[in-house]
């Protein structure tokens, strides 16, 4: 019965947006990404990236506001990179993923290493701090749990309603959809598949660098190189879990967080007596089955993956 009321207490549901917005972030910059046909496996390695981008920018004297703009701009550029080589140089997105993966991280641990060659334990910052609504945080349970949060939280259910309403009601956005579901059609109208499809890498990299800044300057006051942990490849599962939809992509990031706020709580409730270990593979366990029975159905982008040239048909 315990275990029950826990899905009915407001600190749960504060935990379970909390672990969401990282994966918000994330999720909807690789939705921009595969919405216009690149398939971005570099997001692990960015979201790395963009975390100590954040942190490092605000530990050397920024302020906080600047530090998700130096993440942003970082992931810009991994972004440019990543676009470079599999949109006009046609290689293979999962290779440059993986290898803009591995990139990022390497570099991250050199700068970290170069810039704090004494320090054995991380450095802390001030993070953001919960700043409550009034009025809509005194609703009971949802009030703490959506109008209680950090800036950095709310910025993230803006970035949901801002891709959404830009991917279906801007001509932009419709461009973006078709070059990754037509891009003859594109080139028809006279727009460079090229260039919308590196502004869209660009674009959702600088949000998936965002959802790592998020980690150090929101979830925590500190850097650390496992504090990523795994999110971004749960993020590529999220985006084919909402059908390639922000909405839908938003509803799959807070269950996956409800999962894994759910489980932290159900090791208190048991005591120790079932391993832990159990606990969590209970999130990754349910998401993957909530994948499995939406994935059949999903329509995926068609262009997704595949290389365009101007000129081809």
């Amino acid at each position: 019965m315990e275990a029950v009321e826990i899905l009915f207490t407001a600190s749960f549901w504060v935990a379970a947006i909390r672990i969401a917005s990282p994966l918000i972030f994330a999720t909807m910059g690789e939705l921009i990404c595969e919405r216009a046909g690149v398939l971005n496996l570099g997001i692990e390695g960015i979201m790395v990236a963009g975390a100590f981008a954040g942190w490092f920018t605000v530990y050397s004297g920024g302020d906080l506001w600047a530090g998700v703009v130096v993440a942003a701009m970082t992931g810009a550029a991994f972004g440019l990179l990543h676009a470079t080589l599999t949109v006009p140089l046609g290689l293979s997105q999962h290779v440059v993923g993986i290898g803009i993966t591995l990139l990022a991280t390497s570099l991250t641990y050199f700068t970290y290493r170069l810039a704090l060659p004494e320090v054995t334990s991380p450095p802390k910052i001030e993070p953001f701090q919960p700043l409550a609504i009034p009025v809509l945080s005194d609703i009971p349970v949802v009030g703490p749990a959506l109008f209680a949060q950090t800036p950095f939280t709310y910025l993230a259910y803006v970035t949901v309603a801002v891709v959404a309403w830009t991917l279906y009601r801007t001509p932009l956005g419709l461009a973006l959809r078709a070059a990754g579901e037509n891009p003859a059609a594109v080139e028809a109208q006279g727009i460079s598949v090229t260039a919308t499809r590196i502004g869209a890498v660009m674009a959702g990299s600088a949000l998936i660098a965002i959802g790592g800044a998020f980690l150090t300057m929101s979830a925590f006051n500190s850097f650390f190189f496992e504090m990523v942990n795994g999110r971004g490849w749960i993020c590529i599962a999220l985006v084919v879990f909402g059908s390639w939809r922000p909405g839908k992509a938003l509803l799959g990031a807070v269950l996956f967080a409800a999962f894994d706020a759910y489980q932290v709580r159900l090791q208190q409730v048991t005591g120790g007596v079932i391993p832990y270990q159990l606990f969590l593979m209970l999130p990754y366990v349910l998401s993957i089955l909530a994948l499995i029975l939406v994935a059949r159905r999903a329509t995926y982008p068609k262009a997704l993956m595949i290389p365009y040239q101007k000129g081809e048909r």
